[in-house]
């Protein structure tokens, strides 16, 4: 007897196995690494550990290591607040849907100098007109929050500027506000500036390479951020492509991926908006890339995204939990034609997508952007559905998978800049465990290869995303050794 089903029946029951394997998927622990597993790395980098564990020796390490690897989580999971303030400054001066004050530009940003632009002292025409469209902007903001309604990203700068104690509900509130916006814009344009210095010393140095391991850890001491953009999955694409050229991944051998810091695009600094919904870009672009290339099959692929930042993880589990019921994930892919991207990356933006999705109509950009490019897709229900978010910190955790269950292919784009060398050591541990013998890590990071460590660079792409200089990417292909 031949059992046939009606369309929708299969497409519901397809979506419930894509549903109850994502499930089973999230079922490993989440463990810290130990101190066995971290003693090369805490050996090898003896002179660049953290204070309390270089005051402690050999054989106090073994007791110390569980406390200060939970302590450690702590103040890691805290630089969230600081990436969080960083996000609303990004907000105040690219944002485009609480004011009719134009975004206020990285070029006229830089025209000015990072480091001055909030000084007293600053009293050229360009820093006045900076200042007054950055107070005629905080004062829109701080209007717009009393009736944020649903807006994601209103309601979150409230909610931010009230856990700070910053009642936006009163004039008074509104003033002091006002002057922690003003605060954390000079700091971060501070640390801008200071960034700026690091990079310019390590290019006086000629040795490109030195300049790209000094990039990799820029920011150690920063807040961790959640914003993303689209241009860092074009260099991807173009790695997963050279990886199947040279046969390092062949066809159909791709079944499980990480994605390691998703992102979500809040109001990014390089080319983000704010006049359509929150959105994760990376984990659907890797699988686009991914049945583009015909490295996977969409019947037989599983991504899992780790990310310490519960916005994140909540955003995503928003998404598949849609994606049970039948409804697909829209992504909105803008473009400023100003920006001046190379051909390929025009390219790139162009297909985004046509492997997992449908084009659908995007959402109108504000007059004032000018001329804006837009265009959206609409990402099918049972491809949201391969995907499993969970709460992990890659620098200090890891899940407990079965050899069987390892990752052919693990991806980390602007992540691990945000730590150290040690910490960037401990998170490669982790990447080491995590993938099956022969899969590949990507990053846009130069890591420390210590002798002991079992993953390492087997080649390198580099995309350029634009005319303007240093406007790209390095990939570097880091594989786990077979023994």
């Amino acid at each position: 007897m031949r059992i046939r089903f009606a369309p929708l029946l299969l497409s519901l029951l397809v979506l419930a196995i894509a549903s109850l394997a994502s499930q089973k998927l999230a079922q490993p622990n989440v463990s810290y690494i130990t101190y066995e597993e971290a003693r090369p790395v805490l050996e090898a980098l003896r002179e660049v550990l953290p204070a309390e564990l270089a005051s402690s020796s050999a054989q106090e390490l073994p007791a110390l290591w569980p406390n200060w690897v939970a302590s450690r989580d702590r103040n890691i999971r805290a630089r969230l607040d600081q990436g969080n303030e960083d996000s609303l400054v990004n907000f105040l001066l690219f944002g485009t849907m609480f004011t009719r004050n134009p975004r206020i530009t990285l070029s006229e940003i830089a025209r000015v100098g990072e480091g001055r632009l909030m000084s007293s002292g600053n009293e050229s025409p360009t820093g006045a007109a900076f200042l007054k469209s950055v107070y005629a902007r905080a004062d829109d903001l701080l209007g717009a929050l009393s009736s944020a309604g649903q807006n994601e990203r209103l309601l979150f700068a409230r909610q931010l500027l009230e856990s700070k104690g910053y009642e936006v509900m009163t004039e008074g509130g509104r003033t002091r506000a006002k002057q922690y916006l003003l605060t954390s814009l000079a700091r971060v344009l501070g640390e801008h500036a200071s960034y700026a210095k690091v990079l310019e010393s390590a290019k006086l140095l000629g040795d490109p390479s030195a300049e790209f391991a000094e990039r990799s850890k820029l920011y150690s001491s920063r807040g961790l951020s959640s914003d993303t953009s689209l241009l860092p999955n074009f260099a991807i694409e173009q790695a997963l492509a050279s990886l199947k050229s040279q046969n390092l991944l062949p066809v159909g051998s791709v079944r499980r991926v990480g994605v390691i810091g998703p992102g979500l695009d809040f109001t990014d600094k390089q080319d983000g908006y704010d006049f359509y919904p929150e959105q994760t870009i990376q984990p659907f672009a890797i699988i686009d890339s991914l049945i583009r290339f015909g490295l996977a099959r969409a019947n037989d692929l599983r991504v899992v995204t780790f990310d310490l930042n519960p916005r994140v993880n909540s955003h995503l589990r928003r998404a598949t939990e849609s994606a049970r019921r039948g409804v697909g994930y829209t992504i909105q892919l803008p473009r400023d034609p100003e920006a001046q991207w190379k051909p390929e990356a025009t390219e790139y933006w162009s297909h985004f997508g046509d492997q997992i999705s449908s084009p659908v109509a995007a959402v109108r950009p504000p007059a004032n952007l000018g001329n804006l490019t837009l265009r959206a897709v609409r990402v099918r229900a049972a491809i949201v559905s391969l995907i499993t978010p969970e709460d992990t910190n890659i620098v200090l955790q890891r899940p407990d998978l079965a050899p069987g269950d390892r990752f052919d292919l693990l991806i980390a784009t602007n992540i691990l800049v945000y730590y150290d060398v040690f910490e960037q050591s401990l998170a490669l541990l982790n990447v080491g465990k995590m993938l099956r013998p022969g899969g590949f890590l990507l990053s846009n990071n130069a890591l420390l290869e210590l002798p002991a460590s079992r993953v390492h660079s087997v080649g390198y792409n580099t995309a350029v995303y634009s005319n303007k200089p240093s406007d790209g990417d390095h990939i570097v292909w880091y594989q786990l050794a077979d023994k």
